[in-house]
């Protein structure tokens, strides 16, 4: 054997499991396709510009020095890492704004509460006996069985509104269910967003990306980019070797995916699609980053993010046509509480897309639609930024769903990978396990939390 462990995807839930392994002497290494690590949270340059993937913010903020053992206390102590090697600063603020109905946010939990009890007076109680029940509700369990948000939840609150406006930036967020999240997931993202709160590092993903790496190798793990695994081969339902994009050939007695669940089965030796049991992601997006020649305190907005739906009812589906314009999210990377302000003003809209209808394009209509959506988002955000207009744009960039499948392998498109979740990452072949999207914890720190929990359970307790 080459390796004790060889990690397939060099994104946020990989290198945290090979930094978790080689601190306990595993001998890991990690392949990673594209030239640099991050995968689904990754950076890239064009037009002389930097610019982040996925990240608008990280979620889970805790304070420096807290004692409690939050999601993220918990990934500095596992991965000895200090809180000011990832230099996060909080959010200004966000908001949930439905066709008019405001509930805003921070990353004071007292204040969304406060909100809550304004907007929806009659719901006081009840909110605040569905808070309790959340806190105390254990979704870091890896065996629990899924159930629906949408039901449990309306057993606590009777306002519909109220439930969809706490789902909107949940599902956004981190749901790959169609119009429902999955509970423990829910609670996941309602702790992460709403109890915890927004943080972003000033210098962006880059400094998060370049931490883990350097962790990773530090504690003497292996990175290789640039190096596509083609074929995984089977024999005796376990995973005999790897055959790399250049033709050799490496093994390890354990092999730890983060490439999907049913992206992983698909390069098996032994894959056969009638007897796939996970169902492909839908839910993809268009996104559309604008760096403006306009500082933001001069167009009057300071909203870190805001979550916005045309009506009362809150949709999350796969749409019918390229893209629903009725909700939405609005980014403003600026708006953090930064030390000094950042180089150049950025704005990042994202809407919920149809993949298979942008398959469908020509060369020359896929561009013109790129334009139509670009055109789309910049009216969304005159709505919301009024003082914004179309002459402050002094360079765009705009990705579809077939942007994020090209640059990850995902299925669709669908950053949030497969409905069906392997919460305890296991699959049907015996030294072959699952982590990061299809683990089920999502996000920047639900990722690096996947790959710490799947590496804890199997891959470090004794054998």
């Amino acid at each position: 054997m080459d390796y004790d462990v060889i990690i397939i995807g060099a994104g946020m839930s990989g290198l945290a499991a090979g930094i978790r392994l080689a601190h306990y002497g595993k001998k890991v290494c990690i392949l990673e396709s594209h030239f640099v690590a991050g995968g689904l949270n990754s950076y890239y340059q064009r037009g002389g510009h930097e610019f982040d993937v996925g990240l608008h913010a990280m979620t889970n903020y805790a304070p420096p020095g807290t004692k409690q053992l939050l999601p993220f206390v918990k990934i500095l102590r596992q991965l000895r890492i200090k809180h000011e090697d990832f230099g996060l600063f909080e959010q200004n603020g966000s908001q949930i704004n439905f066709d008019g109905a405001v509930l805003n946010f921070n990353n004071d939990f007292e204040y969304f509460k406060q909100q809550v009890h304004s907007v929806f007076p009659a719901q006081k109680d009840n909110f605040e006996k569905f808070v309790n029940y959340l806190k105390s509700y254990n979704e870091l369990d890896l065996n629990s069985k899924p159930q629906s948000a949408r039901e449990i939840t309306a057993g606590f609150i009777n306002d519909e509104l109220l439930i969809e406006m706490l789902f909107c930036p949940l599902s956004y967020y981190g749901s790959a269910v169609a119009d429902d999240m999955e509970f423990g997931q829910f609670v996941v993202m309602f702790k992460s967003i709403f109890l915890e709160g927004f943080s972003r590092p000033y210098e962006g993903v880059r400094r998060i990306i370049f931490k883990l790496e350097e962790r990773f190798r530090e504690s003497g793990g292996i990175l290789r980019l640039r190096t596509r695994v083609e074929k995984i081969n089977i024999s005796n339902n376990k995973v005999a070797s790897l055959i790399l994009s250049d033709g050799s050939e490496i093994c390890a007695p354990k092999i730890l995916s983060t490439i999907g669940h049913i992206e992983t089965l698909k390069i098996c030796s032994d894959f056969n699609e009638k007897e796939l049991k996970a169902t492909p992601g839908e839910l993809a997006f268009t996104e559309v980053i604008l760096l403006l020649n306009e500082r933001m305190e001069n167009l009057n907005h300071d909203k870190t993010i805001i979550f916005y739906n045309n009506s009362r009812k809150f949709v999350y589906r796969k749409p019918e046509t390229l893209v629903n314009y009725e909700s939405g999210v609005i980014c403003c990377p600026n708006n953090f509480k930064y030390d000094r302000p950042l180089s150049e003003s950025i704005l990042r809209i994202t809407n919920m897309a149809n993949c298979g209808e942008w398959e469908k394009l020509s060369k020359p209509d896929y561009k013109k639609e790129k334009d139509s959506v670009l055109f789309n988002a910049i009216n969304i955000v005159k709505s919301y930024v009024p003082a914004f207009n179309e002459n402050m744009i002094k360079f765009s960039d705009v990705f579809t769903p077939l942007t994020v499948r090209r640059f990850t392998g995902h299925i669709n498109g669908a950053v949030y990978g497969s409905p069906d979740k392997l919460k305890n990452g296991v699959t049907h072949i015996d030294n072959l396990f699952i982590c990061g999207t299809d683990q089920g914890f999502l996000g920047i720190i639900g990722a690096i939390l996947s790959g710490i929990s799947i590496a804890n359970l199997h891959f470090l307790m004794r054998e």
